[in-house]
């Protein structure tokens, strides 16, 4: 008599904690965690996301009301990169106005649900690689923008302004979107537990969840605000705003960590306006 296998014990769940993990590390945790969990995401979030809009973060502004990257008719043949592209929603947009974007993302399977929404026929060139070091030549981009792409994920994140402003411009605008510092402070919680601090600002460790090997499977970084602002000028960038969206009477989603009652007390999103001398 055959005896069927013996079922496989469930996997178990990740270990949350806090410790250090550098570029090689996070990239190969988050470039795997994002290739397995980009169905998911684009499943939960891409209704709010739109297949071609430009949101900038998960209280729903967008774009075309900011203006970030200036006038929209601006735009018109501007040739823009969008770093940690996703399914590219933002990209699409900038194309839909005319500009040639470029899409870039780390995982795979993202720029795989690029391509889904584009019927296999993507209108802008689709690139994975990397934000840290960017396959392109110095100044072949007019401007850079990233809605929470890349940037939480990376160790050093000034390599990565670096290498923004190795590529734009002069003149060009480099635009992105990050969970607010501030957040850090704060559990991950959409609930009023999440409004009493829990762990210090300035505390820098990463948070990593490790599998029972101790091997990394996500990767999330802290940069305090005035890091960020250190960091851009580093890098040469001139900061020109600091826009903290605030959430809106129509929004009454959550988003993880993100939710009405929250996003009423404290911020959750920062958007960072910078130029290219």
């Amino acid at each position: 008599m055959i005896q069927a296998p013996a079922p496989r014990p469930a996997p178990e769940e990740p270990e949350a904690t806090r410790r250090v993990a550098d570029d090689t590390e996070s990239s190969r945790a988050n470039r795997g965690w994002w290739d397995r969990n980009a169905d998911e995401y684009q499943s939960d979030h891409g209704e709010f996301l739109g297949d071609s809009e430009f949101v900038w973060g998960p209280e729903g502004a967008t774009e075309d009301e900011l203006q970030l990257l200036g006038p929209a008719a601006g735009l018109h043949g501007a040739r823009i990169l969008e770093i940690g592209a996703g399914a590219a929603q933002c990209s699409r947009w900038l194309a839909a106005h005319g500009a040639r974007p470029v899409a870039l993302d780390l995982s795979h399977r993202q720029l795989q649900h690029a391509r889904r929404i584009d019927d296999g026929r993507s209108p802008f060139p689709l690139v994975q690689a990397d934000a840290g070091v960017l396959p392109f030549a110095d100044a072949s981009f007019d401007h850079a923008c990233s809605a929470y792409g890349a940037l939480p994920f990376i160790a050093d994140t000034a390599r990565v302004m670096r290498e923004v402003r190795r590529v734009l411009r002069p003149g060009g605008r480099w635009v992105f979107s990050v969970t607010h510092p501030v957040r850090w402070a704060f559990p991950d919680e959409p609930g009023p537990e999440g409004l009493a601090a829990s762990a210090s600002y300035f505390d820098r460790t990463p948070y990593v969840e490790q599998d029972e090997n101790g091997h990394a499977v996500y990767v999330e970084h802290h940069r305090t605000l005035g890091d960020r602002v250190r960091e851009l000028s580093a890098a040469g960038f001139r900061l020109v705003d600091l826009v903290e969206p605030e959430w809106p009477d129509w929004n009454t989603a959550e988003w993880g960590g993100w939710s009405p009652q929250r996003g009423r007390v404290i911020p959750g999103t920062a958007i960072f306006v910078c130029v290219a001398p």
